[in-house]
């Protein structure tokens, strides 16, 4: 009984323990996820990637308005209003004094005839620009995809080590079990059965961390998928068989670097960028260049104190004041009374007598600007080495990482092997301690340090397993195959 009391506490956190992993399966039966089902997911709703493909849309709006820009400009300028007090009038050029309303209209286009190719040269620019960033966005979601991958194993990994561990807890319970049989008729001692309660409450609490990890790595998969923190994750545990995936004695590195370069997309990227810089510096230097544009213009006016002459009437005759002689006889001299007729025309016909058509070319020819465009000239260049100089490193550092990558997953396949046969053996031993202590032969501190020897060849064999998995996900990802299990 006083056995009982000192292992209730524990075996009762033990049952907890043991029933929490089949509860949440249960609970997230209709949330299970493959790993393809992830990056899926991850690729529409990750918010870098959203981020990127609004920087490619800004890109395309980029190359269609410098597409657009080789078009003839058009603008129409229509104005109404009215003018009280002296002012001249826009359609007669005469003062006017009083209040009038006008109303005038005009249209304008002007078009570049010859500029040394420098549109055509930002249309190229532009267009590298957004293939750059298109290429940009692959590379985005190939790092995302393998970033998902990485979560998922390790969540994988974590969901196996819970089975490790409670595969020791449920050891050490049943021979703890069997351990108090034995003292109660004797055949062990007392300080067996303390020795084998620690050992459970050591696992117990292993079995706890082994849980706490394994709910660490869903929120952090959950963070990558942009998945609400209350939504149910339960990952589809893959047939993993490692035999199959090693194939590593075949690659040379060079032979993945060569296939790094044509499917990693950051290689592609940082050659359009340059291509986009050397375009960008041809269009530089045809500002240094004159210019030849055509223009021409449209309009017409209208004013409501405008009149028109339309001809005059003779009202009589009167005298002038002065005489002429005329022989001996002096006689007046007389002028005809003319009354002007004058008429307002309406709107169209004004607006159709005013109507002007005016057509020029003009030749922009820079002589000084402050040194604008020979800056602009340098600065392109300058660009251009910097993107000489970007493409080697990029194209240095990825040699740089696929000898790497190669050289780690040798050593993650050695690794495999080392903790395969070391785990082959731990069972091994653990099998014959654990019958000879069965049989009183061994003690409690050797058959407990045999089976933590145990314990921890799985969970080396368990790292090694999932390490080399990753390494070969690597490998996978610079060959442009999918990341699949």
């Amino acid at each position: 009984m006083r056995i009982f009391n000192k292992l209730s506490t524990p075996i009762f956190v033990l049952i907890i323990l043991l029933g929490y992993a089949p509860t949440q399966a249960q609970n997230n039966q209709n949330a299970t996820w493959t790993l393809q089902d992830a990056i899926n997911y991850a690729l529409k709703h990750n918010i870098s990637i959203q981020q990127n493909e609004l920087n490619q849309r800004l890109a395309f709006l980029t190359l269609r308005q410098s597409q657009y820009a080789q078009l003839p400009s058009l603008n129409a300028s229509p104005s109404f209003g009215v003018s009280k007090g002296r002012s001249i009038d826009p359609t007669s050029n005469q003062f006017v004094t009083g209040s009038y309303n006008f109303l005038s209209a005009s249209t304008s286009s002007n078009v570049l005839v010859f500029g040394w190719f420098q549109q055509r040269n930002i249309i190229g620019k532009n267009k590298y620009n957004w293939e750059a960033a298109q290429v940009d966005l692959n590379q985005l979601k190939n790092d995302v995809s393998l970033n998902i991958a990485t979560g998922f194993l390790r969540m994988l990994m974590a969901r196996e080590q819970i089975k490790v561990n409670e595969k020791q807890v449920a050891l050490s319970a049943a021979q703890l079990q069997q351990t108090q049989k034995f003292a109660a008729v004797g055949r062990m001692p007392e300080l067996n059965v303390a020795q084998l309660e620690a050992q459970l409450a050591s696992d117990s609490s292993a079995l706890i961390s082994a849980l706490s990890d394994y709910n660490a790595s869903i929120l952090d998969i959950k963070a990558l998928l942009n998945l609400d923190f209350s939504q149910k994750f339960e990952a589809v545990i893959p047939d993993l068989p490692m035999e199959d995936r090693i194939s590593l004695q075949t690659l040379s590195p060079e032979y993945i670097y060569q296939e790094a370069v044509k499917n990693v997309p950051s290689i592609r990227s940082v050659a359009l960028k340059l291509k986009a810089a050397q375009k960008n510096w041809n269009a530089a230097r045809g500002g240094l260049l004159p210019q030849l544009s055509l223009s021409g213009q449209l309009g017409s006016n209208w004013t409501s104190t405008y009149k028109q002459y339309d001809g005059y009437t003779l009202n009589g005759t009167s005298t002038t004041g002065t005489f002429v002689n005329i022989g001996a006889t002096q006689y007046d001299v007389m002028q005809p009374n003319v009354i002007p007729r004058y008429s307002s025309p309406n709107m169209f016909t004004q607006l159709e007598n005013n109507f002007r058509q005016t057509i020029s070319a003009t030749l922009n020819i820079p002589i000084f600007n402050s040194w604008q465009s020979q800056y602009q000239v340098h600065q392109a260049k300058l660009n251009i080495l910097t993107q000489k100089l970007t493409q080697f490193q990029t194209e240095l550092k990825l040699k740089q990482d696929v000898y790497k990558a190669h050289n780690d997953a040798i050593n993650a396949v050695q690794k495999y092997y080392a903790a395969k046969r070391s785990q082959e053996a731990a069972q091994r031993a653990f099998d014959f301690a654990a019958k000879r202590y069965e049989l009183g032969l061994t003690n409690t501190v050797e058959y407990l340090s045999t089976q933590n020897n145990l314990y921890k060849a799985e969970g080396s064999f368990l790292n090694s397993k999932y390490d080399l998995i990753f390494k070969l996900k690597v490998i996978d990802y610079y060959l442009g195959k999918q990341l699949t299990l």
